[in-house]
């Protein structure tokens, strides 16, 4: 993998190369040389290793997800900023069954450093509601699923939130019985 201001200069002498070559009255090669270029500035903008790892978490294999992040050594140098959270974001599905606090912690800070689509930025707020959920932060969780459910304009995760928000309304829903008198049947009871 190279580094991301290796890949801009590769670009940059290819583009020289090609413009050589256009002074040549080689069109062909020139206009094939900036197609190169354009490879790698993609590659500079959408690194090759999170797409492939985004492949394969799309076909359920988690173990090549693994396999691919983990050749991001260094994901600072080697990624910009929105790859870099996509990277921690992908860290935090990787993590969300084995390590809540983990996942957590890579959800928030792909969040901090951002997701270029709303709808990836509505699923790590949607999965930090449940952390929150199950950690007991009631209100936190009930903010992240308002936020999410304003990201998700395409109505992608109307199931999850729906789901989720039945999972919130459950575990509210028994402690509405008890109030500080004890339950409605003791509360008969005296009044008799």
């Amino acid at each position: 993998m190279f580094n991301k201001i290796i890949k801009l200069i590769l670009a940059a002498g290819i583009i020289a190369f090609a413009i050589y070559q256009f002074t040549l009255g080689n069109i062909g090669n020139g206009i094939s040389l900036i197609l190169l270029a354009g490879v790698f500035v993609f590659l500079y903008f959408k690194n090759e290793f999170i797409l492939l790892a985004f492949l394969k978490l799309r076909k359920q294999d988690f173990e090549g997800t693994k396999k691919w992040l983990d050749k991001i050594k260094n994901p600072e140098t080697a990624l910009v900023k929105k790859q870099q959270g996509y990277f921690s974001y992908l860290h935090g599905i990787m993590t969300m069954q084995d390590n809540m606090n983990a996942s957590e912690k890579h959800f928030k800070k792909a969040i901090d450093l951002g997701l270029a689509m709303d709808h990836d930025l509505a699923m790590a707020k949607l999965n930090l509601a449940g952390i929150a959920f199950s950690k007991r932060r009631k209100q936190e969780a009930q903010k992240l699923l308002t936020e999410a459910q304003k990201l998700d304009k395409h109505g992608m995760l109307d199931e999850q939130i729906k789901m989720m928000k039945q999972n919130m309304k459950q575990a509210v829903g028994p402690n509405q019985h008890y109030g500080a008198g004890g339950s409605v049947r003791s509360q008969k009871r005296r009044s008799r």
